[in-house]
């Protein structure tokens, strides 16, 4: 028996967990209230995607002269897809690797529709190895089901969404509601059996449903109906992204037909109170809540009475993964690209850096909510001793940091600490591209493990993301990616179209950024997104500012999309197809030479931008400018001295040749004797494992006590041999 269950409802990620039940129940284990937590969308999918499951699915089809071609030969291969199923799902769990060299030889998976697009199998996969092209296939077999089940069975099925579109914009509840007083669809079934039976084992007094998007929300009220009607005795919640950015103005008192509170913004003080009002330890007439929506006398009303302040991230505790079914995820690739893999393959603990977005400007975004406009960091030595204990708990060292922002200087302090404690982890996040990212810091990042970011260069129009107020510009983005790129971290890159007052010229000169982006090899994935306008952003909170008139709605349920009209009139949908095929095309490093107007069926001016615009950017100058304040860094301690004597014109000078034996090289310099050992006695002094940094300006005071002129030494060409080779790092 647990006090709380903790669910996310089908349907999320199929490879990894949603990281919100587990920051919750981690923050519960600190407050000793006992709780369980489950992904009950990867246990539907298990359970479809079995033998039993799939000959289910098969059974309910009553016509089968009524199929279409597609769903009539996945039909007629029924048993094929029975008999192979648990395999495949096997070898997706990373239980059968061996099943690849099978699935490899194209005559073991059943085809239908999907496989269609093999032309390009080993252009796409033909360096990417066996285990990957077999995933891709598997990932194709379901795929073909998937498309058989929404055709056949169920119309709202997704792998990672579930009825989306019920829940997208929804300002009424009205639609939602009839589709809850129709029968359970045969995807419920599923849903209620598995929730049926945990609550049957935990026998929980409140189940906490967190719902981080639209695709999540149907199957979540589901749950609290057949919660409400088989358990009445036990209490309902609802938290998560969706109701943190849509139902912010919750008016509709049939939302209590199915929950009894709704909680908004950070979870960890609503639920505790949630949790002593449920058990009784709340005696006063009036509850203490933070932040939660109820009924009360028939009328919905929000209490945030509570005079205690939300938790500090320090102290909210270490993400807790126990009771998921970490071994049973399922890794799919659905695209050649490495980046879009890191989303779908592998599973990832995850982590958050700070709350809230340290920048917190962009005009686009959800800057007035919680999430993004309340910024604390928190300390590395916390961050990794959280990293040290997760890897410890799940046996897994790979981490997904899910800021929206993650700050440069608190992932220098992170890589710094990664690195003094010997750990090896593999970790990526989402960034701005900021100037601090410098080629220094980078290969540092590079050094802890860091293998990828993803940030959002939105339009690539230096007007345009003055208007954003990005804090960038191209040629800033463009020069960090290649600082990036150097290091070996691959970039992702945000694209966006469609912004308020952007001009056609302005969407074709973009896409030219973009494309000489990737011709230069400095970005290597991306994707493109049509301007949403959100009712908590700056341009849904002062539309005429930024030339869009919105569609005022009747909001009673959801409210974050508006609907608006721009002023220039231009239909920037009619971009969609030809910006995301010509990015196919780049991310695959092909058809640069292609002109733009060939990736659209309609007519579109000629760039303004020059083709060698992205290159001259990366055109650098020699930087000799001296900063005291720079912070510095070994990064290897580890070289072999050797002294010898040079002698010129009768004079003998002592040398010593310092030799660095890096992982994919050797470097070698060359120093006169007395300079050699004022280096290796600092390299030792400052190295990474010594914990200690120092700053330009004390290396100056100290060389200089000694020699001459320590500018000169910084310059020449054996220092610069070692920066360019990140053995010193200059942060």
């Amino acid at each position: 028996m647990k006090d709380l269950l903790l669910i996310t409802p089908p349907f999320t990620q199929l490879n990894t967990p949603y990281p919100a039940t587990a920051y919750l129940k981690g923050f519960l284990n600190t407050k000793n209230i006992c709780s369980f937590q489950m992904d009950l969308g990867i246990e539907v999918i298990l359970e479809l995607f079995s033998k039993d499951g799939l000959a289910k699915v098969f059974e309910g089809v009553s016509d089968v002269s009524a199929l279409s071609e597609n769903s009539s030969r996945i039909f007629a291969m029924r048993d094929e897809y029975v008999n192979t199923i648990d395999q495949v799902i096997l070898f997706l769990q990373n239980s059968n690797p061996t099943l690849a060299r099978q699935i490899c030889t194209m005559n073991f998976l059943p085809e239908a529709f999907r496989f269609n697009q093999l032309d390009d199998l080993e252009y796409a996969f033909g360096n990417m190895g066996l285990q990957d092209k077999a995933k891709h296939l598997a990932t194709l077999y379901l795929e073909d089901l998937s498309d058989y089940i929404v055709e056949n069975i169920d119309p709202d099925f997704g792998f990672s969404r579930y009825a989306e579109r019920i829940g997208q914009s929804a300002n009424s509840f009205d639609e939602l509601y009839a589709k809850l007083q129709d029968a359970p669809t045969f995807t419920d079934h599923f849903t209620l059996k598995i929730l049926q039976e945990k609550i049957e084992a935990v026998k929980p007094k409140l189940v906490c449903f967190s719902v981080p998007f639209p695709g999540n929300l149907y199957s979540a009220f589901r749950a609290a109906k057949f919660i409400r009607q088989y358990y009445p005795h036990i209490k309902t919640a609802m938290g998560g992204g969706f109701p943190n950015t849509e139902l912010r103005e919750l008016k509709d008192a049939r939302v209590f037909e199915f929950f009894d509170f709704i909680t908004l913004d950070d979870g960890e003080l609503p639920v505790e109170l949630l949790h002593a009002q449920v058990y009784g330890e709340n005696h006063d007439s009036e509850p203490e809540l933070k932040r939660t929506f109820l009924m009360r006398n028939g009328e919905v009303v929000y209490l945030n009475n509570s005079p205690r302040p939300d938790y500090k991230m320090a102290f909210t505790g270490t993400p807790d993964y126990s009771d998921l079914l970490l071994e049973r995820y399922i890794s799919v690739i659905e695209v050649a690209n490495p980046m879009h893999s890191l989303w779908s393959d592998g599973r990832w603990n995850k982590l958050t850096m700070a709350h809230g977005c340290y920048w917190g400007k962009c005009t686009f975004c959800d800057i007035s909510l919680d999430y993004i406009k309340t910024y604390e960091p928190v300390s590395a030595k916390i961050l990794v001793d959280r990293m040290e204990t997760l890897i410890s708990e799940t046996g897994e060292s790979g981490f997904h940091f899910v800021d929206e922002a993650a700050p440069p200087a608190l992932m220098r302090e992170v890589a710094l600490e990664i690195l003094r404690r010997k750990l090896v982890v593999t970790w990526w996040t989402n960034i701005r591209f900021e100037k601090s990212f410098t080629s220094d810091l980078c290969y540092l990042l590079k050094l802890s493990g860091c293998i990828a970011v993803s940030g959002g260069l939105e339009v690539a129009s230096d007007r345009l993301l003055k208007l954003i107020d990005k804090g960038v510009s191209v040629e800033q983005v463009a020069k960090v990616t290649r600082n990036f790129t150097e290091a070996g971290i691959m970039v992702h890159s945000y694209l966006m179209y469609g912004y308020p007052t952007q001009t056609i010229q302005e969407t074709v000169d973009s896409l030219e950024m973009v494309r000489q982006l990737f011709e230069m090899g400095i970005v290597q994935s991306g994707f493109w997104h049509q301007f949403a306008m959100t009712a908590h952003s700056p341009v849904g909170q002062n539309p005429e500012e930024f030339g869009v008139r919105p569609i005022i709605a009747d909001i009673q349920f959801a409210n974050n999309d508006v609907q608006f009209t721009d002023s220039t009139g231009i239909d920037h949908s009619r971009f969609s197809a030809g910006l995301k095929k010509s990015l196919f095309n780049y991310m695959h490093g092909i058809n640069f030479d292609i002109p733009l107007r060939e990736w659209f069926g309609f007519k579109i001016p000629n760039t303004t931008i020059s083709p060698n615009y992205i290159h001259d950017c990366l055109v650098q100058e020699e930087n000799f400018i001296f900063k005291g304040n720079s912070k510095v860094v070994f990064s290897i301690k580890n070289f072999v001295s050797e002294y010898f004597v040079k002698t010129k014109k009768g004079n003998s000078t002592s040398f010593t040749q310092l030799t660095f034996h890096l992982k994919t090289n050797i470097v070698k310099i060359e120093l006169e004797t007395e300079k050699a050992d004022w280096l290796t006695k600092i390299i030792g002094e400052y190295s990474i494992e010594n914990a200690r940094k120092t700053t330009l300006a004390e290396l100056k005071n100290s060389f200089e006590m000694e020699f001459e002129d320590f500018e000169l030494f910084w310059f020449s060409k054996p220092i610069q041999k070692l920066k360019q080779n990140g053995i010193i790092l200059q942060l």
